[in-house]
């Protein structure tokens, strides 16, 4: 345990921060199963509202710092890629 008073406030503000961004993380996962159990069930208008819905959330992630920017754009490409596989073939 830190003796130093602006250690222990550090070590605060890092545990707020660490279940702030698992909360995120895990919803992030969520809203991404939602989007490929809704393209494999064939629901062209389900599969695109929940595309836009995860990839709402994933750049509010990037924007706040969770996600990085470039693994944010990923996850929506490969997101975005599996709904236009399923609607189109």
């Amino acid at each position: 345990m830190a003796n130093i008073k602006s250690q222990i406030k550090r070590n605060k503000q890092n545990e707020a921060a660490r279940v702030r961004n698992k909360a995120v993380r895990s919803s992030l996962k969520t809203a991404a199963k939602r989007v490929v159990s809704t393209a494999d069930g064939g629901d062209a208008d389900t599969a695109t509202t929940s595309l836009r819905t995860a990839s709402r959330l994933i750049d509010k992630a990037a924007s706040k710092g969770t996600l990085h920017k470039r693994a944010a754009a990923r996850r929506k490409s490969r997101l975005a890629r599996q709904v236009n596989a399923a609607i189109t073939g």
